[in-house]
């Protein structure tokens, strides 16, 4: 019981923190992909998975997407209807979360789907890497672009500012893998949300839910652990929580 108080606490900020709560929420094949191997199809979950991804964002001051997942999928990042306004309501939350993009080069698309809603700020977290005329683009369209690192972005330092000047408490990221994996290895993810859909894509270029350069051995692997886990219908709904003061896995490369 103790233990989750604390929890429940640490979650919605009770404890000193300095950064949002983030939950990453992925839907993936039963072959761990996200998208098919020419990203035509990055959209597959049942009418019950979005609703669960409209419950997390319900939970969240903010929700943040790559640039490509913004470029690909005609989404608005917003908490959906009267349902999920009322949800907000009752736990005392502003009605609309803030949105957040992060694109290192600034190659979102000033033309989005995102851009074009205005029921709530839409912040850009980019680098020095940006030109000066993607800089101006993207500052017509944005509410505020945030210059967060030279070449690479420091979610570190970019979430600390999102806590104190925007007031983020719990922060919901919806991907790619590429953003999910600076995350893992900045070691912000607090929890994790699988979808597990009953389809496979194969294909070695297909996108799993961490891209990037991942661990090299199983010393290095981030480690989780199952908080739950229920079936509905044809999928399965998982949530792993990031293990605190674990020590890494030993791993038996040397045994």
């Amino acid at each position: 019981m103790k233990r989750r108080r604390m929890a429940r606490a640490e979650r919605h900020g009770t404890k000193t923190r300095t950064r949002p709560f983030v939950l990453i929420n992925m839907a993936m094949t039963a072959d761990a992909k996200i998208a098919t191997a020419n990203r035509a199809i990055s959209s597959f979950g049942s009418p019950r998975d979005h609703e669960h991804l409209l419950e997390l964002r319900a939970t969240a001051d903010a929700v943040m997407a790559g640039a490509r997942t913004v470029d690909l999928n005609p989404i608005n990042m917003g908490p959906g209807g009267r349902k999920y306004l009322r949800k907000r309501a009752t736990k005392g939350m502003q009605p609309y979360n803030v949105r957040i993009i992060v694109s290192r080069l600034g190659t979102v698309d000033p033309q989005a789907q995102v851009f074009r809603e205005k029921f709530s700020p839409v912040l850009v977290l980019t680098t020095r890497q940006t030109s000066a005329r993607r800089l101006e683009a993207l500052r017509a369209v944005a509410h505020e672009v945030k210059i967060c690192g030279t070449s690479e972005i420091n979610f570190r330092s970019a979430f600390r500012w999102l806590f104190k000047k925007w007031k983020i408490r719990t922060l919901v990221c919806e991907g790619g893998g590429e953003l999910n994996d600076a995350l893992f290895q900045a070691g912000l993810v607090d929890e994790l949300h699988l979808t597990v859909c009953p389809w496979l894509f194969a294909g070695r270029t297909a996108p799993t839910i961490a891209e990037g350069m991942g661990a090299a051995k199983l010393a290095k692997a981030i480690e989780f652990e199952l908080k739950s886990s229920r079936y509905v219908g044809a999928e399965v709904f998982l949530c792993f929580g990031r293990r605190r003061g674990a020590r890494r896995v030993a791993s038996r490369e040397n045994a």
